[in-house]
Parts: structure tokens; C-alpha cells; sequence
């Protein structure tokens, strides 16, 4: 038996602000790359299908599966993870807040992907009402439990980042 090897390539991933060369297979899923090669555990692969959203990052600050792009094919964006959604001083950023203080993390596995999917949310309704709440979350799959407390994180991360917003009145 011999083995083969797979061609790889040389990539740039701007990730989080910075910027990572990686050497990888052409097949290499950014999910994948993110937490392999990059070490950043935070992106989650579930299903992977695309389905159930655990994998969910920010690319250009749309939220896209992780899972459904190649390594290769990423380098031409500004990819956020969870890790990325943090402040500036280390702090929790509106969203994480939110889900800490409404109790919306569950076991966790699922909640990076709330993250993003929540962060690029708030940003394009800044004033979701329940129901845009649960439609902005749809594409996310939480086994845990009920949504109830991530429905309530989403409207309480909106205010957060309102009150953070400059030029706001806290």
C-alpha cells in the first residue's frame, strides 16, 4: 500500500484582527484551520452540515458556517470567531454579557455559534423584539433546553450594546 500526499497550500487567514500563515490541504475545512491550525477551540463543529450553527463565525461580519468553507477560500476575508467578540480591554463583549447575565449558555458547546449569530443580529436590528429574536436565532440548534434565555440575551444584548454605542446616555 502507498500512501499519497495531498497538495497543499500556503494561506493567509486574517482571524480576530490578525493575521496567520498556514500551510494546509486544499480540502481543509476553515472550521478546521480555526481550531487545528490556529488553536482557536472556540468555533465549534457540530453537525457538520452546516444545519445546526455550532460552527458559526463572522466572515466580513456576516455570520457563515465555518464548516461549509475551505481554509483556502477564506483568505480574501476578515473572519471573527468567538474569540474575536470580546472588548478591547479583555472584557466580555454586549453578546457574551448578555448570555452571562440572562443564563443563556447551557452546556456551552452550541453557544460560540449564538455568539456570532446573535452579534451580526444586533447589528443589523439594533432593537430586536422577541420574535425577531427567536427568528434571528432560527438557524442555531441548541439540544439543551428550551431558547427562553437565549430569546432573553438577545434583547438584553441589543440594550448593552446600545448603552456601549459612543455618543449613547448611560
Amino acid at each position: 500500500m502507498t500512501a499519497t500526499t495531498e497538495e497543499t497550500y500556503d494561506v493567509r487567514l486574517r482571524v480576530n484582527g490578525m493575521a496567520y500563515d498556514v500551510t494546509v490541504p486544499a480540502r481543509r475545512l476553515l472550521s478546521d484551520a480555526l481550531r487545528h491550525d490556529l488553536g482557536l477551540t472556540g468555533t465549534h463543529v457540530g453537525c457538520e452540515h452546516g444545519v445546526c450553527g455550532a460552527c458559526t463565525i463572522l466572515v466580513d461580519g456576516e455570520p457563515m458556517r465555518a464548516c461549509l468553507l475551505l481554509a483556502v477560500a477564506a483568505q480574501e476575508y476578515e473572519i471573527t470567531t468567538v474569540e474575536g467578540l470580546t472588548n478591547a480591554d479583555g472584557s466580555l463583549g454586549p453578546v457574551q454579557q448578555a448570555f452571562k447575565d440572562c443564563h443563556g449558555l447551557q452546556c456551552g458547546f452550541c453557544t460560540p455559534g449564538f455568539l456570532t449569530t446573535i452579534t451580526a443580529g444586533i447589528k443589523e436590528n439594533p432593537e430586536p423584539t422577541d420574535d425577531d429574536a427567536r427568528e434571528m436565532i432560527a438557524g442555531n440548534l441548541c439540544r439543551c433546553t428550551g431558547y427562553q434565555n437565549i430569546v432573553k440575551a438577545v434583547t438584553r444584548a441589543a440594550e448593552i450594546a446600545r448603552d456601549d454605542a459612543p455618543g449613547s446616555a448611560q
